[in-house]
């Protein structure tokens, strides 16, 4: 039987995961996760990891929790790591004790892996601490969520409006008026600060300022489920720390392989923006390696290895060391680069590289090339065979003897149950792609086209912007510099509203 790993997912930012959660989700076989999580989040599971989505939305549960508490159970027996992942801290308004409740009376193993709270996170992310030295020195965390049909609340009310001096509540939107109404009959001054965060510490968070007496009215029809409320002296003394980073408010679909999307993530992230992955196109070893292993075999019958990607590079010399080819068989044969990242995955080996383009695309490189050779040169290509046949036709057009060998190929992905369904409820304006095989497959991989309509598209360069086009796909941003940096740049000017570059 496996183990059960009961996860807080923090507020909302992916940034305020823990380690220790990340670490879990990187590891998991599965994943059972809930809707107030940040979909991005699950940029960390594997390839093979299952996910089940549990909803768990007010009224609208797709799962109930005898029916969560079953899954975790069942796939605890068939699967080594079962991650529960929740919103906040499992422990704090999450049912996380009645899972670990059942997983224990089930004899199942379990561990708690703490969230950092909305209830403290969310303020903090507002400008407001729950605590001042001068205003706060006590601090109570309530539901929100009582049923307004019960006879008789669970909350001493009285208690609360004259007792601690900051009051924070979860899930109390649909209840605002009865808890405003509350407190005042309570005692508290209806002149007390008083605030409601929409989506704290996510790009679309709203924060609204008032008083008790007014935060029912001044709220309604403005704010949505999931908010905290906060009541008290520390609400009027907020200091908005948080500077607008340039893209800020953008939720973006990374569609690089998995393998590379993490640092062009990251670097959007950095930015500000809010990413989730979703894998176009899955870098493989081709099915026959025949003809890359007689190239290695008689590396020194080259003059010049051309590389066009790091995915090349990588699995050039991953097969070399799978054949015991030693490096030295490169001795006295010239190298090129399609651009300065595939340069530096070479150098790191040792290498010298004799040609980088300054321009980072096939033509780019055909120039270079001929400008260096006369013709008359055998010349090695390892490359996946989906690539375009500029550089293998220009190459043997001036006279050289070209071998183009199969190095990896690109398989089709698929669509994330969440993503497909955040793309429905258009949470995302923009979508990024970074190889004509990117869009290709993502095409594929989508039902209807019209998914574009309301994102905006951004492009590696002109070959990935063209492909996209010929797809009938409108294209927003083209990259001047045809690197992830390039297009991260592009992005941040067009964002900006600066469309020069673009």
């Amino acid at each position: 039987m496996g183990k059960v790993y009961l996860v807080g997912a923090g507020p909302g930012d992916p940034g305020l995961l823990t380690t220790k959660g990340k670490r879990t989700l990187e590891t998991a076989d599965v994943v059972v996760y809930d809707r107030l999580i940040e979909n991005s989040l699950l940029n960390h599971i594997s390839e093979d990891c299952e996910t089940i989505y549990a909803g768990k939305k007010a009224g609208k549960h797709r799962l109930k929790q005898d029916e969560i508490n079953r899954i975790l159970f069942d796939r605890s027996r068939e699967k080594e790591k079962v991650v529960r992942l929740k919103g906040g801290d499992p422990f704090l308004f999450g049912r996380g004790g009645e899972e670990a409740e059942y997983l224990d009376e089930k004899g199942v193993s379990f561990e708690v892996v703490p969230g950092i709270t909305s209830a403290l996170a969310v303020p903090a992310y507002a400008g407001i601490p729950a605590t001042s030295r001068n205003l706060s020195s006590s601090v109570a965390i309530i539901t929100g969520h009582e049923d307004p049909d019960k006879e008789e609340s669970s909350h001493e009310w009285r208690a609360l409006a004259e007792g601690p001096e900051t009051l924070i509540f979860l899930m109390g939107v649909k209840n605002l008026p009865r808890i405003q109404q509350k407190l005042l009959e309570g005692g508290r001054s209806e002149e007390t600060p008083a605030a409601i965060i929409e989506r704290g510490t996510m790009p679309e968070q709203t924060v609204i300022l008032s008083t008790l007496g007014e935060i029912a009215r001044e709220a309604d029809g403005k704010i949505s489920p999931p908010a905290v409320i906060i009541v008290g002296e520390v609400a009027g003394k907020r200091s908005d720390w948080r500077l607008e980073s340039p893209l800020a408010g953008l939720r973006v679909l990374n569609t690089r392989p998995k393998e590379q999307a993490r640092g062009f993530t990251e670097m959007l992230e950095d930015e500000g923006a809010v990413v989730r992955e979703v894998p176009a196109i899955k870098i493989a070893p081709p099915d026959d390696l025949s003809g890359l292993d007689r190239a290695l075999e008689n590396l020194g019958s080259y003059d010049w290895i051309v590389f066009t990607s790091t995915n090349g590079v990588r699995y050039f010399f991953e097969r070399m060391s799978e054949r015991n080819v030693d490096i030295r068989s490169l001795y006295g044969v010239k190298l090129a680069a399609i651009g300065e990242k595939t340069a530096s995955e070479l150098e790191s080996k040792g290498l010298s590289v004799e040609i980088v383009p300054e321009e980072f695309r096939a033509e780019g490189l055909l120039s270079s090339l001929k400008e260096e050779i006369d013709g008359r040169k055998r010349i090695l290509l390892p490359r996946t065979l989906e690539a375009r046949d500029i550089l293998h036709d220009g190459l043997k057009e001036a006279g050289n003897d070209v071998d183009e060998v199969e190095t990896y190929r690109t398989l089709g992905g698929s669509i994330p149950e969440d993503v497909e369904r955040d793309i429905e409820d258009g949470m995302y304006n923009m979508i990024t792609f970074t190889s004509s095989s990117t869009v290709e497959n993502f095409i594929d991989m989508i039902d209807d086209k019209k998914y574009f309509e309301d994102m905006t598209v951004a492009a590696i360069g002109p070959v990935t912007a063209e492909t996209a086009r010929n797809h009938d796909i409108e294209v927003d941003i083209v990259a001047s510099e045809y690197d992830i940096e390039g297009l991260s740049d592009a992005i941040i000017r067009y964002h900006k509203g600066g469309r020069e570059g673009c």
